[in-house]
């Protein structure tokens, strides 16, 4: 018997507002729109870059705690300086972000999607 092997996954972050997480991920992050369920006013969408692929689904305001209802992601990139060099003049960073090389060997940039934010 076969065993069912895992290829790849599709997190589902929640979103307040689907619509404008799409802009943000396609204007400032450079991914690109594969689906929306309404193009009006979207409740599921899903978008892509490379061969990372997110689905960001409406979640009502009220959800939210801080801190706690909030995913983490962590993405594997090839040259995160050229990543950071492409972020850099585009509104994405908060005034505290930076490269951060870990003491395991690792640089990591943090970014918080402005509509999972509290107030947005």
């Amino acid at each position: 018997m076969s065993v069912a092997q895992f290829r790849e996954v599709n997190p589902v972050l929640p979103v307040r507002s689907v619509r404008d997480a799409v802009l943000y991920y396609t204007e400032k992050l450079g991914f690109r729109l594969l689906f929306q369920d309404d193009p009006q006013d979207p409740r599921y969408a899903a978008i892509e870059r490379g061969s990372v692929r997110l689905h960001l689904q409406w979640h009502d305001p009220e959800s939210f705690r801080d801190g706690v209802d909030t995913a983490s992601l962590r993405f594997v990139i090839d040259d995160v300086d050229a990543l950071f060099a492409e972020y850099q003049d585009k509104g994405v960073f908060h005034q505290r972000t930076a490269l951060e090389d870990t003491e395991w060997g690792l640089s990591l940039i943090h970014i918080s999607e402005p509509t999972r934010r509290r107030g947005i």
